[in-house]
């Protein structure tokens, strides 16, 4: 009997020592965003915590209970945080306490995230500013003058999707949807700030995540005329590609695909950490403003807006769908601003993973983003802005030098104006243009940079066939042949081609 309660008291022992840490903390992360710094314990398993500040020496105190530390906390980059150090001891010989150094006074969060495509079950902490936000800061409004003068910017938020803990779809390759759309709306900002009447503002501009609701309120911050959601898709069948443009329903969604992304992206709080916020009771907030008449009229606005943008894409990529779609999408919902969502391409699929990860494609994209853009402004600007006065008071036309290989569809095609218009303003009845012949484009205000992104370079390398470039760039080969005034399809080596980007 002796020896039989001896080998069970030994059992008890061993299971209490295997089972006394029962979480591991597995790895720690640092986001900064512009009002907010995140910490994420990477767990084995949910752990119970708490969180509580001291002072003198100013300090935050996280307790997690039963639970070993496996990583090493010097990992983390702290600049540019209110933390000065990072520290960590045992306690309660089965607890944990990690303490963070402070610089200045936050206002701290906490909560757990389950797992997603990307990381298991972890821990956020996350602390808030408790001084001006930087996305406060960074507001910028028109002067005076240009108020006065009928010549403010027209202001165009760009929402680059997921970020930070949520890192969208992953496709071919463990490519990312939050870097892939990054890259393209900083594009899309680059173009923007080297037009004249229009100012961009990022929503997000690093890795981090904004809410849902954050995005829009950015976007009221800076009294954007516009709001334009960059984003990728992933399906089940690697067969699924090509880019769509959504809008705002009031109604049901015109397809089981706009349904199927609508429930996705506005489920993305869930997995970007905004803590275990439901999202259904937001439906009644929002049912007034779905009824107010400026959202019909937004809406609309955004059909059209949306029309100009698929018109312009078409020339660059594939798209899946060549209407606007249209679904709940609560990023959309803004009554006084026109939305739209755009999903790049399918990061699931190869050909639209390799195009979407290339840097020359995504300004490709980016630029023709930006024509329908300032195509649908450029017929309906905004009151007061320095695009409605340009139109109303002609403005000025711009003058383009006709280079050999050119054609009179291309070159309106290229400066974003009609055939007609530019036909018109160089009284041509026909379509023959002579090399060297200087023809005036109507819409003078933003020509000059969208004939700087027209043309780009490539140097043929080994290996390289015409239809591969093509492919690469998503522009028809014969577009590819009639710029370069190519009979047939053979290159050489160190052979420069001018890609066209529309």
């Amino acid at each position: 009997m002796g020896k039989r309660w001896g080998f069970i008291v030994a059992l008890l022992c061993c299971f209490v020592s295997t089972t006394a840490h029962a979480a591991v903390i597995e790895g720690v992360r640092s986001y900064r965003a512009p009002d907010y710094t995140r910490i994420v314990f990477d767990l084995s398993e949910q752990v119970e915590h708490q969180v509580f500040s001291l002072e003198n020496p100013r300090r935050l105190v996280i307790d997690l209970s039963n639970a070993s530390l496996a990583t090493e906390l010097s990992v983390l980059d702290l600049s540019e945080t209110p933390i000065t150090n990072i520290r960590s001891a045992s306690r309660n010989q089965n607890d944990t306490r990690v303490v963070l150094d402070l610089n200045a006074q936050v206002r701290p969060r906490s909560f757990l995230l389950s797992e997603n495509q990307q990381y298991g079950e972890r821990l956020v902490i996350d602390l808030y500013d408790t001084g001006a936000s930087v996305q406060s800061e960074r507001i910028v409004t028109a002067s005076a003058a240009d108020v006065d003068n009928n010549k403010r910017d027209i202001v165009v938020a760009i929402s680059a999707g997921h970020g930070g803990e949520d890192p969208g779809a992953i496709g071919v390759g463990g490519i990312q949807e939050k870097q892939i759309v990054l890259a393209i709306s900083r594009e899309i900002e680059r173009i923007l700030n080297q037009m004249p009447g229009y100012r961009p503002v990022m929503i997000r501009n690093d890795d981090y995540y904004v809410d849902l609701r954050g995005r829009t309120t950015i976007a009221h911050q800076h009294n954007a005329d516009f709001f334009i959601a960059i984003h990728a898709d992933a399906f089940s069948s690697s067969r699924a590609r090509g880019a769509t443009v959504y809008a705002l329903s009031q109604r049901g969604a015109t397809s089981e695909q706009a349904r199927r992304l609508a429930e996705k992206e506005n489920g993305a709080d869930l997995i970007g950490g905004v803590g275990s916020v439901s999202l259904s009771d937001k439906d009644e907030v929002l049912a007034s403003v779905l009824l107010d008449l400026s959202m019909t009229a937004s809406i609309a606005s955004s059909l059209e807006a949306g029309d100009k943008i698929i018109a312009s894409l078409s020339s660059v990529a594939h798209m899946r769908r060549t209407n606007v779609e249209q679904a709940a999408f609560m990023v959309l919902k803004q009554a006084d601003i026109p939305s739209l969502l755009i999903e790049s391409g399918y990061v699931t699929n190869a050909s639209d993973a390799r195009n979407l990860s290339s840097p020359a494609y995504q300004q490709q994209f980016a630029a023709a983003v930006v024509r329908g853009i300032t195509s649908y402004f450029y017929e309906t600007p905004p009151r007061g802005t320095l695009v409605a006065w340009h139109k109303i008071n002609g403005g000025g036309p711009a003058s383009y030098v006709v280079s050999r290989g050119d054609n009179l569809s291309d070159i309106a095609e290229r400066f974003n104006v009609s055939l007609a218009s530019l036909k018109a303003a160089n009284n041509i009845s026909g379509s023959v243009i002579h090399v060297g012949q200087e023809l005036i484009i109507p819409n003078g205000l933003t020509a000059p940079v969208l004939a700087q992104l027209t043309f780009r370079e490539h140097v043929v390398s080994r290996g390289e066939s015409l239809s591969q470039i093509a492919e690469d760039y998503a522009i028809p080969l014969q577009r590819i042949r009639d710029s370069n005034q190519l009979r047939n399809d053979v290159i050489r080596i160190g052979q420069v081609l001018r890609i066209p980007s529309s």
